[in-house]
């Protein structure tokens, strides 16, 4: 009987046996944790619903005149989008709810946020990022990074202000013709793709790996005045016919939630330098630049800052700390590298 049901589901290509991550959350909870408390777990669960919700509006916004500024500035001097607001409440609201937070820190918060109860997790986020391109249609999206409260803590800054290597989960959903969640666990990459209809994100590209080259960069050149040498001299060399006769391809949206996005499933290398203007580098460590780097490395790439550093090694001094970010490929990461010498 249960050859024949089988049979005909595959005949009308009908998958029957979808894993949701809900279910696949519990599948490797139980393969990699047999013995762990669930909380984890949970988070993540509360964490989908964040992600649900923001698409959600972000589906509605133009109906229901949820773009343009809010007339604000977010912690770092920012203007605000309505929607960076919305998703920011969003995200403060199921953090809370879920019992398992304890510390969130949000691009949209001057200082962190010590939730009561006994949560033993520390999230951080930017609830929307690329929300400056929001009205113009352009996908955005949420990133974060997780990591567990240190031993004997009941909540402080001292457990976030640490080393990405410390993380124990990141990813970002990107929200454009369909909502899309890269996550890791530290246990590879795998992709989610809500269905909204059964209201459910969808394992969809399971233990996914970025190749290990690809002829493609991704970087804003207005700012290349203002670039190290170093870096000027390798995008210009990009710019050259290659061994194949071909110089590399430019492709660059201005969302980094997008740009990593296709990186990471065609290959390249992205870019954010830090320059003579932006010292530190416009991308947040805690919550942009760590999540990404893990996500890229458990991936099978690597990430480095303008001194060739690894970005997960790095030690932030504030929860709004900045770095200049190179991330991709190995290969071409790695050919970065060559021009630091």
């Amino acid at each position: 009987m249960s050859t024949q049901h089988n049979s005909v589901s595959e005949q009308m290509n009908v998958d029957t046996d979808i894993i949701t991550l809900t279910r696949f959350i519990l599948q490797e909870q139980q393969k990699e944790a047999p013995n762990a408390t669930g909380e984890l777990s949970l988070l993540l669960n509360s964490l989908q619903f964040a992600f649900k919700f923001i698409a959600h509006n972000i589906r509605r916004a133009e109906l229901v005149n949820l773009i343009g500024i809010s007339g604000t500035a977010n912690s770092t001097g920012d203007v605000q989008k309505k929607l960076d607001v919305i998703g920011d409440e969003i995200f403060i609201n199921a953090m809370k709810s879920s019992n398992n937070v304890k510390v969130l820190v949000s691009e949209e918060q001057e200082d962190l946020i010590v939730f009561e109860g006994g949560g033993r997790y520390a999230v951080c986020t930017d609830p929307i990022d690329g929300s400056s391109n929001i009205d113009a249609g352009v996908s955005v999206g949420t990133i974060f990074g997780i990591y567990r409260l240190k031993e004997d803590s009941h909540g402080s800054i001292k457990d976030v202000l640490r080393k990405g290597t410390e993380m124990v989960a990141a990813g970002y959903t990107m929200y454009g013709a369909s909502a899309h969640l890269m996550l890791t666990t530290g246990q590879g990459v795998n992709g989610f793709t809500l269905d909204t209809q059964l209201g459910e994100f969808i394992l969809t590209q399971p233990h996914l790996t970025i190749p290990k080259t690809r002829a493609i960069y991704s970087v804003n050149e207005g700012n290349s005045h203002y670039w190290a040498e170093s870096a000027k001299q390798y995008i210009a060399d990009l710019k050259k016919p290659q061994e194949d006769g071909k110089p590399y391809s430019a492709r660059y949206i201005g969302s980094m939630v997008a740009d990593i996005h296709r990186t990471i499933l065609y290959g390249g290398i992205f870019a954010y330098p830090a320059d003579s203007k932006l010292k530190n580098g416009k991308l947040r460590i805690l919550y942009e630049c760590f999540p990404m780097a893990m996500l890229m490395e458990q991936a099978g790439g690597a990430a480095i800052n303008d001194k060739g550093e690894r970005i997960l090694d790095i030690l932030p001094k504030g929860i709004h700390d900045k770095s200049g970010i190179w991330l991709g490929s190995k290969g071409e990461v790695d050919r970065y590298l060559t021009y630091l010498k």
